[in-house]
């Protein structure tokens, strides 16, 4: 075999040793088209398989990377469940449909109408709160005050300090690691306009319409590439 045809192969190879010599472990999340039957299937269990004490999920955005720091401890079933939407590529093409300078960045709504259909009521119960939302802590969006047991998959970000919605029993599960300038970058221009929270009640058109219509009616919002998950 002439050494032209060997080199993708050992590209392959040097760089997963470079995984396992960095970090012990390598996980890159699949394809939006290899992804999709899986995410189709939220009873399939490995949406609860468990997460490790500690993991890293690198996003890689239009804006650049960020690294969120996971700690199972902080809340399971949360941590769980953000865990494996990485892994199993939940995130893939996505975009940050909230973004408010300042304050928060949101993402977790997918860009295939039937995922979305398919995710739609799949709560989980709530881990006990732990609302200390200081910049860089992330958590669960949830339904408000009085709806327990709400979460599904939207994750924000804390831009700033934001001690008014600590009385709310959000749990925080890890904070930024890397990357908190990429997030404070991402575009804010549609504000609240772009599908809002869950509880303003504004994300339907979203739901239904995907990434079509998110890049149709806010072509501005920046989105996540991919999604990488190591431990530390």
């Amino acid at each position: 075999m002439s050494i032209p045809r060997q080199l993708p192969t050992l590209r392959r190879t040097l760089t997963l040793v470079a995984c396992a010599a960095a970090i012990g472990a390598c996980h890159r999340t699949p394809s939006t088209t290899t992804a999709r039957p899986l995410l189709l299937s939220p009873a399939n269990a490995e949406f609860t398989r468990p997460a490790p004490p500690l993991s890293r999920l690198r996003f890689e955005t239009t804006k650049g990377v960020f690294v969120l720091e996971l700690h199972r401890d902080w809340g399971p079933l949360g941590a769980d469940r953000l865990y494996n939407l990485a892994r199993l590529g939940y995130f893939t093409d996505t975009r940050f449909h909230r973004v408010r300078t300042a304050y928060i960045a949101q993402w977790g709504l997918h860009g295939d109408s039937a995922v979305n259909a398919a995710w739609k009521g799949r709560y989980l119960r709530d881990d006990p709160p732990r609302s200390r939302n200081t910049r860089g802590t992330f958590a669960f969006s949830y339904e408000g005050p009085g709806r327990e047991h709400t979460r599904n998959t939207q994750i924000y970000v804390n831009l700033a300090d934001n001690p008014r919605n600590d009385a709310e029993p959000f749990t925080v599960l890890g904070t930024v690691v890397e990357g908190m300038s990429v997030l404070d970058s991402l575009y804010s221009g549609y504000g609240e306009d772009s599908g809002s929270g869950v509880r303003q009640g504004k994300q339907g058109p979203l739901e239904r319409g995907g990434n079509a219509y998110m890049d149709r009616e806010f072509p501005k919002l920046d989105r996540i590439l991919r999604v990488t998950i190591s431990r530390p």
